[in-house]
């Protein structure tokens, strides 16, 4: 089964403007998205086997991804509202 990036435009379609919108003017959203994608990257790269690292590790960054999603979709559902 291949592996895939969990970016936040493929995680939530139905916000693509408000992502782009929110990336361009709200500098906190921003910081959040960036460190996301880099979270996100790190993650793959991990699964992938390009990087190794211990179990743990890996389930940390899986927690912080999961985490940041959850206040990224929060501030897009605020800003669709």
């Amino acid at each position: 089964m291949p592996l895939e990036h969990h970016d936040l435009a493929h995680e939530f379609p139905e916000y693509k403007d408000q992502i782009h919108e929110l990336k361009m003017r709200d500098h906190h959203f921003a910081r959040l998205f960036n460190e996301y994608e880099e979270v996100d990257k790190e993650v793959f790269r991990i699964e992938e086997q390009i990087e190794t690292t211990s179990d743990e590790y890996l389930e940390g960054l899986k927690k912080k991804r999961l985490q940041l999603k959850d206040e990224l979709h929060a501030m897009l559902q605020k800003a669709a509202s």
